[in-house]
């Protein structure tokens, strides 16, 4: 990303050397992905649960984002709209360490291996490809968490807390119920992210072609990652919005007897058609492009806090 794609004022990689590994600037990379992920989809947990329950029973619950809230709110009460803040703390706050951290680290690894100027001659498939391998291993972390989460929200007396919930499902499905929305979660998580980094990319080289970083100040600096990542939010949260449906079908429920994981996957989305696959996409909007562009502005300043602005820009 430039670290992601800003230079804020330290020294970059030589350009055409290779990158020796730093594991503490990719520690730093990580954390400051963990916190930027875990506080953004900490603070969206009731646009999430909101979501979650139109894509689970759009006959029960309007379309509309704020009609839901309030619908859940009056009928549960209002502490029903932050159902599964723990897992989701939890999940994402892995899931960012990997996804931030790992990009930098296999974004630098492609350098390493390709050189500098083919690097850059071929940025779009480096940000690609180091966006799906970060991604892929934040998905196995984060997989267990958006389990629990999920049936959490789509049964609210599974149980009265996180741990618990993640314990009974456990004991009751093992490994596989843990793992059973991966596939899902696998097939929305790296499109949205691949996508959500080539136009983040993207976006700021168009930004900074117009204006001279050097002269921008700090909170300039913020407002073009935050203008950055809602334009790569919104794009991202389009690409990924039919597989986030099938996640939640898959996860609301146990596996028919004997049905195996592809089965299954072509059963729900036959089911749910094209129009069905994307619904409660309005509410998706509103929660990926926000929190895409909040991620990449907290991100940017955390990363700055954290002395993690030495990684690999591809000009």
């Amino acid at each position: 990303m430039a670290d992601v794609g800003v230079q804020e004022g330290r020294s970059k990689v030589s350009r055409g050397s290779a990158t020796a590994v730093d594991v503490s600037l990719y520690a730093r990379y990580a954390l400051a992905g963990a916190f930027c992920c875990s506080f953004t989809h900490a603070v969206l947990t009731p646009v999430d649960v909101v979501k979650t329950r139109i894509q689970l029973d759009p006959t029960t619950y309007s379309r509309s984002l704020l009609k839901s809230a309030r619908q859940i709110a009056s009928l549960e009460g209002p502490r029903t709209l932050l159902t599964g803040l723990g897992p989701t703390v939890a999940g994402y706050c892995l899931q960012g360490a990997f996804k931030f951290g790992g990009y930098e680290f296999f974004k630098a690894r492609a350098v390493d291996y390709l050189g500098y100027s083919t690097a850059a001659d071929n940025r779009n498939a480096v940000y690609l490809a180091s966006a799906a391998a970060a991604e892929f291993f934040g998905d196995i972390a984060l997989c267990p968490f958006e389990s629990v989460r999920i049936r959490l929200v789509s049964q609210p007396q599974y149980a009265d807390n996180f741990v618990r919930a993640f314990a009974k499902l456990a004991r009751e499905e093992g490994f596989g119920g843990l793992y059973s929305g991966l596939s899902p979660i696998l097939l929305k998580q790296i499109p949205y992210t691949m996508a959500t980094f080539v136009v983040y990319e993207k976006a700021i080289q168009a930004a900074y072609s117009v204006i001279n970083r050097d002269e921008l100040s700090a909170a300039g600096v913020t407002g073009i990652n935050l203008g950055s990542g809602l334009v790569a939010g919104l794009a991202a949260a389009v690409v990924s919005q039919p597989a986030d449906t099938i996640l939640s079908k898959i996860n609301k429920e146990k596996a028919q007897p004997g049905e195996g994981t592809a089965r299954r996957l072509f059963r729900i989305a036959s089911g749910l058609g094209l129009r069905g696959a994307y619904t409660g996409m309005r509410a998706r909007l509103v929660m990926v492009g926000g929190m895409t562009a909040v991620q990449f502005g907290i991100y940017g300043d955390t990363k700055k806090l954290f002395g993690a602005t030495d990684g690999v820009e591809l000009r």
